[in-house]
C-alpha cells in the first residue's frame, strides 16, 4: 500500500479512463466493453515494456524467490525481499535461516541501485511486506525453522534495519491470541492498527471434509488485528468458502475509504471488510490473486500468479487493473508465454505501482526461473 498520491498516469490515453476531473475526486473510470476478464482479451496494457533483471543484487549472491514488493511513501522508492537464494517458497533446503544473508532490500526506483539491505539472521522465509506512513518496513515470516526458534512472526524495521517490534511467538505456530501460523501479509491501518493475514494452508483444500480436518488441526485462514502498540485486539475468519472465511488470505491493502481488501487466493476473489471485520463486498474479476495494490487514485492492481489448467482453468496470469468502486476491469498486464505454464502465461506474486505509473512485480517460485531475477519492472507506455 502506497502513501503517495499517484497521478491517473494517462490510462485515458489508452482509452481506459473517461470523464473529466472534478473538485470531488479523480477521473471517472469505465470498463472496456466486450473485454474478457479471464483471458485479458479486449483490455489495453498500459505497461507493455517488461524490464527483467532490473534491480541490483550484491556481488556473489544469487536471486531467490519472493512474493512481496511495496513503494516507500516517504520517497517513492521500492522495497522488497528475496528468500536468501531459495528458489522455492522456503522450507527444506536453502532458506534465510541456514543461509543468513540480508533478505530485505530498498532499490532506487529509477536505477535499481541498492539503497538499503538488512535483516540477516532474523527470518526463515519472508512472505509479505508493507511500508507504513512513517517509512517503517513490516515483513512477515511464514515458515518456522527446525529448531523452533524462528518464524511465524511479523517484524517491524526502521529504514536503517533496526528491529523495532516483533509480533507472534518465535518458531511456535498456533491459533491462540498473540500467536500466528504461517502469516502471509501485514498492513498498517489509517489509525496505526496492525492487520495480519494468517494462514497459507487453505488454498489447496477442495472439499468440505478437507477443510473441516484443517480447522480441527488448528490451521488458520484469518485476519488478526493488533493495536498500534502490538497488543492483540481481535480476529476474524477461518478456512472455508463463505464470506468471512478464507482459503489462504494471501495479501492485504487499504483503500481510500479505510476499507481492508483481502486477496483470498484459494477462493479466487477479493474480499472487502471494515476495520472491525464486518464483511462489505467482494470482487470476482481479478483471478487467483496473490497480491493487491491500491493507488491513491483508487485504482486496484491485482496479480494472478497461480492460475493453471488444474486449479483455475482458462484464466491467464498477469496484473488486472480496475477501479475501487466496482467489479470491473480497465487494463491488463499479461504474463509472458512459457512452456512451464502453457496457455496461462507466467507472472510473479507481488505487485506495486510507483508515482509515475511504473509497475513492479516480485517473482515467486513459479516465475523466478523464467524471469531470471526476483524483481521485474513494467514501464509505462511511451507518451502516456
Amino acid at each position: 500500500m502506497s502513501g503517495f498520491r499517484l497521478p491517473l498516469f494517462a490510462l485515458a490515453g489508452a482509452g481506459l479512463l473517461t470523464g473529466c476531473a472534478t473538485e470531488s475526486g479523480p477521473l471517472a473510470t469505465m470498463a472496456a466493453e466486450g473485454a474478457n476478464p479471464i483471458t485479458g482479451e479486449g483490455l489495453s496494457n498500459p505497461n507493455p515494456t517488461r524490464i527483467g533483471s532490473w534491480a541490483t543484487l550484491p556481488e556473489g549472491r544469487q536471486w531467490g524467490s519472493t512474493a512481496g514488493v511495496d513503494i516507500d511513501p516517504t520517497d517513492g522508492h521500492v522495497w522488497g525481499y528475496e528468500r536468501c537464494a531459495a528458489g522455492s517458497a522456503g522450507g527444506p533446503g536453502i532458506n534465510c535461516d541456514n543461509n543468513p544473508v540480508d533478505p530485505i532490500f530498498k532499490f532506487d526506483r529509477n536505477t535499481g541501485e541498492i539503497l538499503a539491505n538488512f535483516g540477516a539472521g532474523i527470518f526463515v522465509t519472508p512472505h509479505g511486506i508493507d511500508v507504513d506512513e512513517d517509512g517503517n518496513v513490516w515483513v512477515t515470516d511464514f515458515a518456522g525453522n527446525e529448531a523452533g526458534t524462528k518464524g511465524h512472526q511479523v517484524h517491524k524495521f526502521s529504514q536503517t534495519g533496526e528491529l523495532l517490534t516483533s509480533l507472534g511467538v518465535a518458531g511456535q505456530p498456533g491459533d491462540a491470541p498473540g500467536q500466528l501460523n504461517q502469516p502471509t501479509d501485514v498492513v498498517v491501518g489509517p489509525d496505526g492498527s496492525i492487520f495480519v493475514a494468517d494462514g497459507h494452508a487453505g488454498q489447496g483444500l477442495t472439499t468440505d471434509a478437507q477443510m473441516e480436518v484443517a480447522r480441527d488441526a488448528g490451521l488458520t485462514g484469518r485476519i488478526v488485528k493488533f493495536s498500534p502498540e502490538g497488543d492483540y485486539l481481535m480476529e476474524w475468519g477461518e478456512i472455508g468458502t463463505e464470506h468471512g472465511q478464507f482459503r489462504t488470505p494471501h495479501a492485504l491493502a487499504f483503500d481510500g475509504q479505510g476499507r481492508l481488501w483481502v486477496a483470498d487466493r484459494g477462493n479466487h476473489r477479493l474480499e472487502i471488510y471494515d476495520q472491525n471485520g464486518n464483511y462489505l463486498e467482494s470482487r470476482y474479476q481479478y483471478g487467483r490473486i496473490s497480491d493487491v495494490f491500491i493507488t491513491e487514485d483508487q485504482m486496484v492492481y491485482a496479480i494472478d500468479s497461480e492460475s493453471n489448467r488444474l486449479r483455475h482453468i482458462n484464466w491467464r496470469n498477469g496484473v488486472r487493473i480496475g477501479p475501487v468502486d466496482r467489479d470491473a476491469l480497465v487494463g491488463f498486464i499479461p504474463g509472458w508465454d512459457s512452456d512451464s505454464r502453457p496457455n496461462h502465461g507466467v507472472a510473479g506474486e507481488g505487485v506495486a505501482v510507483d508515482a509515475d505509473g511504473n509497475v513492479y512485480v516480485a517473482e515467486g517460485p513459479a516465475s523466478l526461473f523464467d524471469a531470471g531475477s526476483a524483481f521485474t519492472r513494467y514501464a509505462l507506455a511511451a507518451g502516456m
